[in-house]
């Protein structure tokens, strides 16, 4: 990758990995709720519904934060959920019905009983330290499809399962004034994979970073191994540029490189 790439992509990854970057992002939701277990629990439920237009998935989300009281562990764990969220086939979001979230946290709250967190269920599934990036893709994905969840997780690692890597970055990244780094004991931050949307596709294909325009695992792992030439130790740091660039008001004339 040339100098004059890298040195903007640096850039871009310090402009948009700050405080402000949360204002309209759902990382902030996790921010939003004290304690390590909620902020799990809280981040784990706005990944799986982000997706689409932010003005119509962060009120959904808001509705899952005000009925939990900010207690999110607790209120999936004893399945209080149940009396927010009725088993019907009404749309709760999209694609997703009523019966679809609330199935959802039905198979996360057996987790969270059966192993304390999803934190430990990845721990205690892959069995070896570090567990990588992908193993936990791998683990979560395969979990919920044990447990008959089709429409909200993906069933496995064929697709690029953006919002499962997005969780993983907000968990296990440390040292930043948006990711948690709750898990970042567990994995290794620089096995994470690079969480793809279109945003993040157009934008690495612009900038010559991939030559496909699909959202696929395939397409994701060679991008992180790309980014690796920038952050070696911490290759999702260029989410922030690559994301935060997508979306920025001001893109054009951020875009070219120097």
């Amino acid at each position: 990758m040339e100098e004059n790439l890298k040195r903007h992509i640096t850039d871009l990854a310090a402009r948009y990995e700050t405080k402000a970057f949360l204002a309209s992002d759902p990382s902030s939701f996790m921010h939003r709720v004290a304690g390590e277990a909620n902020q799990e629990a809280m981040a784990f439920m706005a990944s799986c519904l982000s997706y689409g237009s932010r003005k119509q998935f962060f009120p959904k989300i808001e509705y899952l934060l005000n009925a939990s009281e900010g207690h999110a562990d607790h209120w999936v764990r004893n399945r209080t959920f149940r009396q927010h969220i009725d088993d019907s086939d009404k749309c709760y979001y999209r694609l997703n019905t009523c019966h679809d979230i609330r199935q959802l946290l039905e198979a996360y709250s057996t987790m969270l009983n059966t192993h304390g967190s999803m934190k430990s269920f990845v721990s205690n599934t892959c069995g070896h330290r570090p567990v990588t990036g992908l193993d936990a893709v791998a683990a979560i994905t395969s979990y919920f499809a044990a447990h008959g969840i089709r429409s909200v997780i993906p069933q496995d690692t064929k697709s690029a399962c953006k919002r499962v890597c997005m969780f993983l970055r907000w968990m296990v990244r440390d040292n930043s004034p948006v990711d948690l780094g709750l898990w970042a004991d567990v994995i290794d931050k620089k096995t994470l994979v690079m969480p793809l949307d279109t945003h993040v596709v157009q934008e690495a294909h612009n900038m010559g970073l991939i030559s496909s325009r699909t959202a696929s695992m395939s397409t994701a792992l060679r991008l992180t191994e790309k980014m690796k030439e920038v952050f070696p130790d911490d290759p999702l740091k260029a989410d922030f540029a690559l994301f935060g660039l997508g979306v920025d008001d001001n893109r054009n004339a951020l875009r070219a490189t120097p």
